[in-house]
């Protein structure tokens, strides 16, 4: 029950983080790119979680490509299956129908430095501490 209730917790912190964001950046954002954000937490806190030794820049790298997979994958969906018109990138250099480009593949590694730390704080402080190992020994 507490992987569950630790795995919402992280969807929802990301749903609202990358909302949180997308606000900042584009002045808007859409219910997919909430959804979009949590599931990007979630992989980005449990890759991190289990490459603890690995190094930033490479954690930064990994979080990056599997963000701008996720994008990717979520706006075949959205923009080019449904038709929502929810974010277009065909005007940016080198991207990929329209999805994904370079640029923002770059920022999202960026954004995986203080994802990184938040992920790291969240694991060691909350998540860890209702594992049911933690809960055994009390």
């Amino acid at each position: 029950m507490n992987r569950v209730r630790n795995g919402m917790l992280v969807f929802l912190i990301g749903c609202c983080g990358y909302s949180f964001i997308e606000v900042v950046w584009r002045k808007y954002t859409h219910w997919t790119m909430a959804l979009t954000g949590g599931v990007c937490f979630v992989i980005l806190n449990n890759l991190f979680e289990r490459c603890k030794k690995i190094c930033l820049w490479k954690k930064c790298l990994l979080g990056a490509l599997s963000i701008t997979g996720v994008e990717f994958t979520v706006g075949c969906l959205v923009n080019r299956l449904l038709k929502w018109d929810v974010w277009d990138y065909s005007h940016m250099r080198g991207n990929v129908l329209g999805q994904v480009c370079p640029l923002y593949t770059f920022l999202w590694s960026l954004l995986c430095i203080p994802i990184a730390g938040i992920s790291a704080l969240l694991n060691r402080f909350v998540l860890e501490k209702n594992s049911p190992a933690k809960l055994l020994h009390r």
